[in-house]
C-alpha cells in the first residue's frame, strides 16, 4: 500500500495501482473461447461439452450471445409480461403498446430487431416487468432469476447480459449452482435438467433428447 492508502502490485519492476486493473470479466469481450468453457466447467466440476449442449439448445448451433449489431440475443415473452404486470397491479388491457401486439418481423427486418422493439415498448410500461419477462443471452435465462444469478439488481443482471458472453456464462454458472441444477448437469440427467430449466413442456419439445445428442457431439470434439 502506498502513502496515500492505495494498493498496488509490482510486475517486472513496474508499479501498477490495482484500481487501474480491469475487472477480470471485462477482458473477455469477444466470443467465448474453448478455454473459457473449460475454465467455468472446471470450476463447476462438469464437462465443457455439457455446457455447450445447453447453449446449442437455447440459441442454436451458432452458439452466440449477441446479434451482428452487438445487441444481446433476447426473447421477450408476452404471456409472462402480462402475468408480471398483473402482479404489479398494472392492467394492460387498456394500454395501447407495441409490446402487447404480435411480433412484427416484417416491420423491423428480423426476429431479434422486432424482439428488441417489443422490449423497449414494454420498458415504457413497466421496467421491472419488462426485464423479468425477457430471456437473455446464450443461455436464455429469465430476468426474474437475477438473484439466483448472483447479481445485485435487475439492472445489474441486464447490464452483465449485455456486456459479454463470458458474463453470460458466469451468470449461468451461478444460476445452476443456486437452483440445484448443477447435480443434474454433472450426471447428464437431461430429462430432469430440461424439466427444471425449460419447464414442463420440455418433453413435447424434445429438449432432453436434443441436449443429450448435442452433448455427445461436443464430447467427440
Amino acid at each position: 500500500m502506498d502513502s496515500l492508502g492505495r494498493t498496488y502490485i509490482i510486475i517486472d519492476s513496474d508499479t501498477l495501482h490495482t484500481a487501474f486493473l480491469p475487472h477480470p470479466e471485462l477482458v473477455h469481450d469477444g466470443p467465448l473461447r474453448d478455454i473459457d468453457y473449460e475454465e467455468i466447467a472446471g470450476e463447476l466440476g462438469v464437462e465443457a461439452a455439457a455446457i455447450r449442449a445447453v447453449v446449442e439448445i437455447e440459441t442454436g448451433r451458432l452458439q452466440k450471445g449477441f446479434n451482428a449489431d452487438g445487441s444481446v440475443i433476447i426473447n421477450f415473452d408476452l404471456p409472462v409480461f402480462r402475468h408480471a404486470t398483473s402482479r404489479r397491479g398494472i392492467d394492460v388491457r387498456f394500454i395501447e403498446s407495441e409490446a402487447l401486439e404480435p411480433i412484427n418481423i416484417k416491420k423491423y427486418g428480423s426476429q431479434q430487431a422486432a424482439q428488441h422493439a417489443r422490449l423497449r415498448a414494454a420498458m415504457a410500461i413497466d421496467t421491472i416487468a419488462a426485464m423479468e419477462s425477457t430471456f437473455w443471452g446464450m443461455f436464455q435465462i429469465g430476468g426474474s432469476n437475477w438473484k439466483l444469478c448472483g447479481t445485485a439488481s435487475r439492472e445489474d443482471f441486464v447490464e452483465r447480459m449485455k456486456r459479454s458472453e463470458y458474463d453470460q456464462l458466469s451468470l449461468f454458472a451461478n444460476y445452476i449452482r443456486n437452483t440445484g441444477l448443477l447435480t443434474h448437469l454433472k450426471n447428464k440427467n437431461w430429462a430432469v435438467f430440461a424439466r427444471i430449466y425449460n419447464g414442463p413442456s420440455y418433453a413435447a419439445r424434445n429438449y432432453h433428447n436434443r441436449m443429450a445428442a448435442a452433448y455427445r457431439k461436443y464430447k467427440k470434439k
